[in-house]
């Protein structure tokens, strides 16, 4: 499966953003579906999962209360909807997906987007 992750941009801190990864390939339904993101300097974290589903997801404590994950499968696409935003939320963001029932892990996932850029600045 190949996704491409997009909506990104510069936002002021307390704005919100919609990500979204478009997936190909037929068997998008199939994937637990992950968003990690990228501050600089810093390794690649977890933020949130959604079960192929969209039944079950589960989110960093950073982003508690603040992100939300969501999927279409009938359009291939999941989504992070951002709100709240905090300077610290800036990162690359990526969409990947997992063979996994409960992926947390990066080396669980097997596809991943190219990410896309989000920053939190005034």
């Amino acid at each position: 499966v190949q996704l491409q992750a997009y909506g990104g941009g510069l936002v002021q801190p307390g704005g919100s953003l919609r990500l979204s990864c478009a997936a190909s390939g037929r068997t998008f339904s199939s994937y637990t579906m992950g968003w990690f993101r990228q501050a600089p300097g810093e390794e690649r974290q977890f933020v949130a999962l959604i079960n192929w589903r969209g039944a079950s997801t589960n989110y960093a404590d950073s982003v508690k209360g603040r992100f939300t994950i969501s999927r279409d499968n009938a359009k291939n696409t999941v989504y992070l909807q951002i709100n709240s935003l905090k300077p610290e939320d800036t990162a690359v963001y990526y969409c990947a997906a997992s063979g996994s029932r409960w992926p947390l892990r990066n080396d669980e996932y097997a596809y991943w987007g190219q990410g896309t850029l989000v920053t939190v600045s005034s």
